[in-house]
């Protein structure tokens, strides 16, 4: 599978989609076996050892998507970021078109389903990142020893060994005289998220 990917859009800065994959770590993964493409949409974890990657999640125990992971040669993880649509309006060179600002990287790679002990460690470290924010944060250290078990017997976790990424910012490069003004209508829309990006 590739990405159409013009040259002006192409990021290949290694460290920056790492951080963009941390920032924006709710994905969508899709991998293909012999039941046929199956699709699940998960928080995934990045780990980086070097120039290695991982990225590691979970599905629940009743989404078949977990059977099909090891099976396939290949799965897809979708890092979605900030989007918003450009008006030809804000142009100042006519004609022209609507089109869609968006950033984006793929991670490919071959998954491998883990253990008990690394799925308690995931869910640990998943719920630390995204509790970090609150007054009074929940921890799966603080729970029940009999809910932890089951909770854990209900979701299958795996890793993902990224071997290739993909980066596509499309972020009005291909009008550089434009830029400004999209940067500003985008603003004055409230779409600051993909404004930021445009500014760098």
């Amino acid at each position: 599978m590739t990405l159409y990917m013009p040259p002006h859009f192409r990021v290949d800065d290694r460290a920056a989609l790492a951080r963009f994959m941390d920032e924006n770590g709710f994905a969508t993964l899709v991998s293909h076996a012999a039941g046929g493409l199956s699709v699940s949409h998960v928080p995934l974890l990045l780990e980086a050892e070097g120039d290695a990657l991982r990225l590691l999640g979970h599905v629940a125990r009743n989404n078949d998507h977990w059977r099909a992971l090891e099976a396939a040669d290949e799965v897809l993880a979708i890092f979605h970021g900030p989007h918003a649509y450009v008006s030809p309006t804000w142009y100042a060179q006519h004609p022209s078109v609507p089109t869609w600002n968006y950033a984006v990287v793929h991670a490919h790679g071959k998954a491998r389903l883990m253990d008990e002990a690394a799925l308690h460690d995931l869910v640990t470290r998943l719920s630390s990142k995204y509790e970090a924010g609150n007054a009074k944060p929940w921890r799966l250290s603080d729970q029940p020893a009999a809910y932890v078990s089951g909770m854990l017997q209900n979701i299958v976790g795996f890793e993902i060994e990224v071997q290739r990424l993909e980066g596509k910012f499309k972020l009005s490069q291909n009008r550089p005289a434009e830029i400004e003004r999209v940067i500003g209508a985008l603003e004055k829309a409230g779409e600051t998220a993909v404004a930021a990006l445009m500014k760098g």
